[in-house]
């Protein structure tokens, strides 16, 4: 049916009433009920409006959406949970995969098919009740889809590995139009792309992922004072951690929150999540150096893994410039940096994040998958969250300054974290071998570049 109707369409015309006659689950224009609903995204700054929200019933439906978007030529964006900067597109037709929710856990098999608009969350405590995992980020809101073709960096980064290391096959609809089941032994090629290279080479419908036995985690939030001393000791224990042992470390003023003394208000503070893929005698001692760094407040435990997702604040939509970077360590110069650079921010919210790598990750194959940083050891990302638009330009200076004056080595940039700068430093997200690759696979199924509006890969030429 699509394609008697594709010959009517004309090109830069959004094809609203071909998506109305052929798409069998909900067609949202400005106006309609529920489509300002379905353009809400996490980020704060994201505003715009699409000509039309598709919120497909089933695959086939987002084989039609792309065909039309092909034939029409208008742009097309895909969204999942709502966490990419990319996930509208103004005046364009957006593909919203959050209304395929599809979870089959097959226990024996420790595997399970989710369909792509499920969240980490949700996903997560549906595991949990069979005492199995599979590590996604740090947040329970982003969407499975998203997250996946990116990498996956999360709790569970040094005990499993990335969340494409647990990704055995996909259901994928490319730019033709076509529902390709990947993996391995079929499309190889194109598995390995989108492992990695992010949503250009097409609508990821439904995913096949590994899970781990694991019921109970030991760790939680330690808060340490904010001192150069503090960091790079944490970083070099971190380091130095059995590969049980993840953590994600924000540096930031602390908040008036009662478990911070009040004399440290407004001054810097070390919030770290540890999670242990574990319990008892074993977690205590890979927790105990770190309880040594001297917190102000430790409320590690044992605990379910989805605990470690804590509750979303309801309608919170941060507005911040941000930078991603990779570095190879953080000594006690680069922490006295942080610190001062926090500390000089007129942002709402400054915030510096570490996240030490290793583990799991190393032990793949660098040309094994897209995502090509496994040989990193730190993972950095820079934030300055504000309120007025006004002073956008002052904030992205300042995350920007911060990188380059961080930045050592190889510059490198992981690719679900690229933002306002993505165009400019999308190079830096993949090494020459593995650029040219993602450019042959995507002249093979996108020559035309329908899936464009992300940190976008251009088909090769040559």
């Amino acid at each position: 049916m699509v394609d008697k109707t594709n010959a009517s369409i004309e090109r830069g015309t959004v094809p609203v009433a071909q998506l109305r006659a052929t798409v069998k689950g909900q067609v949202l224009v400005p106006g309609d009920a529920g489509y300002d609903e379905a353009r809400v995204v996490y980020l704060g700054d994201v505003d715009q409006r699409p000509a039309v929200i598709v919120q497909p019933a089933d695959a086939a439906d987002v084989a039609s959406v792309v065909t039309l978007a092909r034939a029409s030529e208008v742009p097309l964006a895909i969204k999942g949970g709502g966490h990419s900067i990319f996930c509208l597109v103004e005046g364009g037709i957006v593909l919203d995969m959050s209304s395929l929710r599809d979870l089959q856990i097959d226990t024996e098999a420790r595997t399970a098919w989710v369909e792509a608009g499920l969240t980490a969350g949700e996903y997560t405590n549906a595991a949990a009740e069979h005492g199995l995992v599979t590590g996604f980020g740090d947040t329970g809101s982003v969407g499975l889809g998203g997250i996946t073709v990116g990498g996956g960096i999360g709790y569970l980064v040094r005990k499993h590995g990335l969340t494409i290391d647990d990704l055995l096959a996909a259901e994928i609809v490319t730019a033709d139009g076509q529902l390709r089941k990947v993996d391995a032994d079929n499309e190889p090629d194109l598995f390995w792309a989108i492992r990695g290279g992010g949503g250009n080479f097409g609508v990821v419908t439904r995913m096949k992922f590994r899970m781990h036995e694991l019921t109970t985690v030991t760790g939680g939030l330690l808060v340490l004072p904010g001192t150069a001393e503090a960091i790079a000791g944490f970083v070099e224990q971190a380091r130095k951690a059995p590969e049980e042992l993840s953590s994600i470390v924000n540096i930031i003023p602390s908040p008036p929150i009662p478990f911070v003394p009040e004399e440290m208000h407004g001054k810097p503070i070390i919030m770290a999540m540890l999670v242990f893929a574990g319990e008892g005698e074993e977690a205590e001692e890979a927790l105990a150096p770190f309880r040594a760094l001297g917190p102000v407040a430790d409320m590690m435990q044992a605990m379910p893994y989805p605990g470690v997702y804590p509750p979303e604040e309801e309608g919170y939509h941060p507005v911040a410039a941000s930078r991603n970077l990779f570095v190879d360590d953080v000594d006690l110069d680069d922490a006295a940096l942080m610190l001062d650079r926090i500390t000089s921010s007129t942002a709402d919210m400054a915030a510096v994040q570490i996240r030490v790598l290793g583990g799991a990750m190393t032990k793949v194959a660098d040309d094994a998958t897209a995502f090509a940083h496994r040989d990193r050891n730190i993972m950095v990302n820079l934030a300055a969250m504000y309120s007025n638009p006004d002073d956008a330009a002052v904030h992205t200076a300042w995350v920007q300054d911060l990188t380059v004056a961080l930045q050592k080595g190889v510059p490198g940039v992981y690719v679900n974290f690229l933002a306002d700068d993505s165009e400019a430093r999308i190079h830096e997200a993949y090494p020459e071998q593995t650029w040219a690759r993602l450019r042959a696979v995507k002249r093979t199924y996108d020559p035309t570049n329908v899936f464009r509006v992300n940190n976008n890969i251009p088909p090769a030429t040559d």
